[in-house]
Parts: C-alpha cells; sequence; structure tokens
C-alpha cells in the first residue's frame, strides 16, 4: 500500500458558479454544512477554490478581480474547512487547470492553438467554457501563484488540480520548445508524444513547488481516465482518484477496466462516480439508490475508496434530499469497511490493455479491452489489466487482445513468461512484430498471400460492416467446442487469413460463406450463408500459446456473440487454468476475490446489479433482484479455519474438495461479502 491512503467516504463537490448568478453563497451557514456532510457518513469532501468559470471562492489578495463578483462571504471556503475539519472531516482543495473562462477570455495567447490556428479549440458563440489553456506558457506562472496563495491562506488537506489532458498544441512557446527538441511539428503523432512529455514536467514541478510549502498534502491531477501513461508520473501523485460516471462518455464498464490497471501501481486509489441522474452539472436530479449502491459497492469490490460527485448550488445550502440519499448509501460503506481497508486483489490472468500503444487520450477505451473485460467478468475470472510494465509472473495466463504488437523487449519477457509454466491467449494481430511475424511461439503460422479484398481492393480484416458483408464461420469441436452446438457460429468480422505450420494443432478452422455480400452477389438481408468449404485456420494451439485468427474481443463488445466467449472459455480451460472462483450464478453476478494479507483472510464479493438501457443515452440500475442459493467453489491458498457471511457475522457450512472448498450462500441482494479466514 502506498504512504497516503484516502478515506473511503468522500464527496467531489463542484462549484462551477455562472458570475451572473446573484447573492452566491447567501444561505450557506458553516455549522449546517458541516453537520450535514457528517450525518452523511462523509469523512473527506473536496472544496472549491477557483472554478472553471475562473472565479475565485475565497478572500484572494493576489486576484481580487477574480473572486466571484456576488459572493457574499468572501470566506467561503475557509469557513467550509474549518467547520468540517471541527468535525474531522477532511477538506482537499479543488482548483482548475485547463479550463478557466475568465483567463481564456483575458490572456488568449495562454491557449492551446490546434494544427489549424484556432485557440481553445471552442468555438466563440458556444456555451460553456471548454476552451483549452496551455501550461507551457505564461500560464504556469499565474498556476504556481494561483496554488502559493491558496497553501498560505488556509489549512490545506489536499491539491486536486483538475484538467490536466495533454493537448496537441502548435502554440509559439511550444513550437519552439518542439523545434529546439528535433520534433518534427507536422507530424501529429510526434506532437502528442511531446504534449504527454510536457504535461509530465508540468505535474513534476507543480508537485515539487507545492512540495516547497507543504510536506504532507495530497496531490491529485485529473484528466477523467487513469490509464498506463500516469504510470511513468506515478511520483507526481500521492493516489489516483478514478472519475468514472455510467454517463459523460465513460460507462460502466469504464471503472472496472481502469480500477483494474490503476490498482497495481502503487498508489492508493478511489473511484469517483456522481449523485447525478445523468451527469456533471445536473442541478436537482437524484441517481436511483441502487445505482448508487451498485456504484460505490463495485469500488469497494475492486479494493477502492469511494467518492461521490455533487454540486453545490449558489445559494451555498447542501441539498438535504441528496445527503439523505448518500447517507443512505455510506452508512453501508462504513459498515464494510474494515473488509475492504488494505485489500489487494487475488488474480489468476493478466490482460493486456492496447492503450500503451494507441496512446489513448480520451475516456472512452478500445473495444478490443472493453469486450475482454466483459467476457472475463460474465465468467468469474480474476484479473488485472496490465502492460508492458506489468510483474507477469504472478499470473497464469495472459491475454492479448485483437491489437497488441510485440517487440523483441516483450517477446523476451513473454518466452520467460512461459518457460516459468505461464500461457498466453492472443487474437488477431496481437502477438506479431512489426515485420508481421508472429513472435511467441516458434514454427507457429504464417499468413496468406491471398487475402480478402473489397470491390476497392482494400483488405477487410477486421472492419466492421453493418450487415456483416465480410462474415465466415467456425464449427469448434472437442473442448474448443465444448457447450456449442455441433454447427456453424458466424465471426462477423474477418480474422486475419493465418496457416498453421506443421507441428501445430488446427482447433477449428474457417468455414467460407458461397460468397461475400457486395452488389454484384447477396443473399437475403446480411451475410452469406456458409458454404461448407474450409478456408483459412481459425483457432490454433501449440504448446502454451492458443491464438484466435478473429477479432474475438472486438466483436464480443460490438454485439456480444456468446460463441465468442465460450470459446475464451474453453482455450483457458485447455491450457489448463483451474480457476480460484466457480459458481452457479448468473452471468450478470460479479465476483471479485482481495486478500487482507495482515488479518490472513480472503474476501469474497459478489454483486448483481443488471443495468439496463431503459434511455437512449445511458445504462440505468433502479431495482435490485436479489439471488438465492448461490453455490461457489474456491480454491484458496492456505488452510480455511472459517467462512463467514459478512458484516451479517453469519458463518457458513463449507466443505472441502480436492484443494477447493466449497459452500452456498443462502441470499445476495445487491452486495455480499464472504470472508475466508486462514
Amino acid at each position: 500500500m502506498s504512504a497516503f491512503e484516502l478515506n473511503f467516504r468522500q464527496v467531489h463537490l463542484d462549484f462551477h458558479t455562472s458570475p451572473d448568478i446573484p447573492a452566491v453563497g447567501s444561505d450557506f451557514d458553516p455549522e449546517e454544512f458541516a453537520k450535514t456532510v457528517k450525518n452523511a457518513h462523509i469523512n473527506s469532501i473536496t472544496c472549491f477554490a477557483r472554478c472553471h468559470h475562473g472565479m475565485i471562492y475565497f478572500d484572494s489578495k493576489l486576484n481580487p478581480e477574480r473572486i466571484h463578483p456576488n459572493l457574499t462571504n468572501r470566506n467561503l471556503l475557509n469557513e467550509q474547512i474549518e467547520a468540517c475539519h471541527r468535525n474531522g472531516i477532511r477538506v482537499p482543495i479543488y482548483t482548475t487547470v485547463q479550463w478557466d473562462y475568465y483567463t481564456a477570455k483575458e490572456h488568449p495567447e495562454w491557449l492551446c492553438v490546434d494544427e489549424n490556428g484556432v485557440f481553445g479549440g471552442q468555438k466563440p458563440y458556444e456555451a460553456g467554457f471548454y476552451g483549452f489553456l496551455c501550461v507551457n506558457t505564461q500560464y504556469r506562472g499565474f498556476l504556481k501563484a494561483h496554488t502559493e496563495e491558496i497553501l498560505k491562506s488556509m489549512p490545506v488537506d489536499g491539491l486536486f488540480f483538475d484538467i490536466v489532458i495533454p493537448r496537441d498544441c502548435s502554440c509559439k512557446k511550444c513550437m519552439e520548445d518542439m523545434k529546439s527538441a528535433n520534433i518534427d511539428t507536422a507530424q501529429k503523432e510526434e506532437r502528442l508524444k511531446f504534449a504527454q512529455m510536457m504535461l509530465d514536467g508540468f505535474k513534476q514541478d507543480m508537485t515539487a513547488f507545492v512540495r516547497s510549502f507543504n510536506k504532507e498534502c495530497s496531490i491529485f491531477y485529473n484528466r477523467g481516465h487513469i490509464g498506463t501513461a500516469h504510470r511513468s508520473v506515478t511520483q507526481a501523485y500521492t493516489h489516483y482518484e478514478l472519475e468514472s460516471l455510467p454517463s459523460g462518455g465513460w460507462g460502466y464498464l469504464h471503472f472496472p477496466t481502469t480500477i483494474r490497471y490503476a490498482r497495481n501501481l502503487g498508489l492508493d486509489s478511489l473511484g469517483m462516480t456522481g449523485k447525478f441522474h445523468t451527469e456533471w452539472g445536473d442541478f436537482h436530479s437524484f441517481k436511483n439508490k441502487a445505482a448508487l449502491e451498485y456504484e460505490c459497492f463495485n469500488m469497494l469490490a475492486f479494493g477502492a475508496k469511494c467518492s461521490i460527485g455533487d454540486q453545490l448550488e449558489p445559494n451555498g445550502r447542501l441539498s438535504k434530499p441528496v445527503y439523505d440519499l448518500i447517507g443512505s448509501v455510506y452508512s453501508q460503506v462504513e459498515q464494510k469497511e474494515s473488509w475492504c481497508d488494505d485489500a489487494n486483489a487475488v488474480t489468476e490472468i493478466g490482460l493486456f490493455t492496447p492503450e500503451e500503444f494507441l496512446g489513448i487520450n480520451e475516456i472512452i477505451m478500445p473495444e478490443s479491452i472493453q469486450g475482454a473485460v466483459r467476457m472475463l467478468q460474465e465468467s468469474g475470472f480474476q484479473f488485472d489489466v496490465i502492460d508492458s510494465l506489468s510483474e507477469f509472473k504472478k499470473y497464469k495466463v495472459i491475454i492479448l487482445p485483437d491489437s497488441i504488437p510485440v517487440n523483441d523487449e516483450l517477446s523476451c519477457k513473454f518466452k520467460s513468461f512461459m518457460d516459468n509454466g505461464g500461457s498466453i491467449i492472443a487474437s488477431f494481430e496481437s502477438g506479431f512484430d512489426i515485420g508481421n511475424t508472429f513472435v511467441l511461439q516458434n514454427d507457429f503460422l504464417s499468413l496468406k498471400k491471398d487475402i480478402t479484398l473489397d470491390i476497392y481492393g482494400h483488405p477487410v480484416k477486421g472492419k466492421v460492416f453493418s450487415r456483416h458483408d465480410y462474415t465466415d464461420y467456425i464449427i469448434p469441436k472437442g473442448i474448443i467446442g465444448d457447450g456449442l452446438p455441433d454447427t456453424e457460429h458466424a465471426m462477423y468480422i474477418k480474422g486475419l487469413e493465418v496457416e498453421a505450420l506443421p507441428g501445430t494443432e488446427v482447433l477449428a478452422k474457417a468455414v467460407l460463406p458461397y460468397f461475400d455480400r457486395t452488389y454484384k452477389s447477396f443473399c437475403s438481408h446480411r451475410q452469406t450463408p456458409s458454404s461448407g468449404k474450409k478456408g483459412y485456420d481459425a483457432i490454433i494451439k501449440k504448446d502454451k500459446v492458443i491464438y484466435f485468427s478473429h477479432p474475438i474481443f472486438k466483436q464480443y463488445h460490438i454485439n456480444a456473440p456468446k460463441w465468442c466467449k465460450q470459446l475464451l472459455v474453453n482455450a483457458i480451460k485447455l491450457l489448463g487454468l483451474d480457476p480460484i472462483v466457480k459458481h452457479n450464478g448468473p452471468s450478470t453476478m460479479m465476483v471479485t476475490v482481495n486478500e487482507q494479507c495482515e488479518k490472513n483472510r480472503w474476501v469474497v464479493h459478489l454483486l448483481h446489479y443488471i443495468p439496463e438501457r431503459r434511455c437512449k443515452n445511458m445504462d440505468i440500475i433502479e431495482d435490485v433482484i436479489p439471488l438465492h442459493d448461490i453455490k461457489l467453489s474456491i480454491k484458496p491458498n492456505g488452510n480455511v479455519k472459517n467462512v463467514m457471511l459478512v458484516p451479517q457475522m453469519q458463518p457458513l457450512i463449507y466443505n472441502t474438495l480436492d484443494e477447493r472448498i466449497e459452500f452456498t450462500v443462502p441470499k445476495i441482494e445487491g452486495h455480499q461479502m464472504i470472508e475466508i479466514v486462514f
């Protein structure tokens, strides 16, 4: 665990308040504020020094012109902090970085400049404060002076720097620095690399600056996503906050994907959702209680702390219904904390993220990693999301979904992993080097020279067509086909057309359609049916490597063919993995296993909430659907002394069979934890 540990029950209290709103903070009462927070079982609340409008909410002597013109109490932030401290509540301080409407108007020369010469990236008549400022300009000096004033004007438990995102910037200073570094500024990819390098330097610079005044406060830079780009600059952070709402571009799959990566970077982490029905700034709206429970209990299941986003109304008074809602969930979190503190995930599979190679700057994750996370989660496997710098030896199987290139260094690392008993599953273009040679296994496969082209002569491999124009099929037999009927199964996205080399086992071949769907020849509404004629090799195996030629993970994300998931499960079985958890519950039940080493116990989390697409833009959770008499089989790492439902402290009868323990959970109502003591 990292040196800095987060509180379990946090609120992130937005206060982006237009200067056109009157009587700001007029109803604020510090004692009422702190009492409301404390009664909601909150022990940390992030409050605002400066918002995206560029308004300041304390009595700034350095920038008095930026104090909100209608702020009725210039000591608002100070009084929030003092009142909360009197009640034992931590108060990190928020300030914005790249979005500041006031600064953008006053200093347009500090804005980022895109490749078309447009400043900031926001249209002049568009509502919002989304023009990006460049921290490589003199704006950095303003930020340091502003931060110094915060550090000297009030107690600072922590600093939350918001909107710190690499931008493709061609402002004068960035152009000069790129020229000095011999960077080809005409290449966008090179400019983005510089942007990330410059931003990492900013974080290190700002953290060193903060530490010159305060050695203890927490420091976090928010970009709405935690990913592989954070590994190289971990030392600038004290912890990670994984902003991940079910709406606003994130969705319910974003958090489990990112926390499975972030929890292995050595810093304490929290998940951040919102009380909003939709997303940030949705005033006077309320999330369904079942949804807020799921989101917070999901955080606990992954070993993370909890944060719920809210927005303080302009009058400065917290909404009682909102804090009743938060309190109803956080009271339950408080009861569960002792089984979640200092907990580390127990895992068996490492899932490689393509993010490292794609340079993702957005919150929307690659389709292949989303599909892979869904498959493994729905199947009950325990896994981490990893990159090339992760420690491989802790896993029994590593999965490379669809688009993981392998250079010499990574190839050596994979071979060492397999020499020590590990196995690998790769799909589509994963496992190949830049010369299109499959390097995970010697004498494994070759690429066919004659590949499928569209009518314009372009390769169709990996492309998605709305009517499945280039579908082929597989008929899986033997172990790879367990649980599947002995017939064709549609593979809607054309795979990499390969041929197994001698000594390699072909588990399934692609079965070709009569013809591909074009204007020249087509059949019915979508893909052409099977001709029964065999084509390229679809699933092949040699020793400890199984390869799928189709992009099965991307395919699962797009339309979730159950047979793709079953093929993956069967491949894992073929490689000899005995799963940590087996159960008879539905695929909608999520299972995680955490270890508390100092307490000599595992804690198994079972969650059953079903997000539904009840509206166009987002998934909704409204109801809790209980499960009854769920049978679990667990493979422990020691002699089990006791199994108990917690926090109910209800003992469970268990049996030991073939190095596994088996027991039945009588009821799961949303979230249930099981303590296994060694």
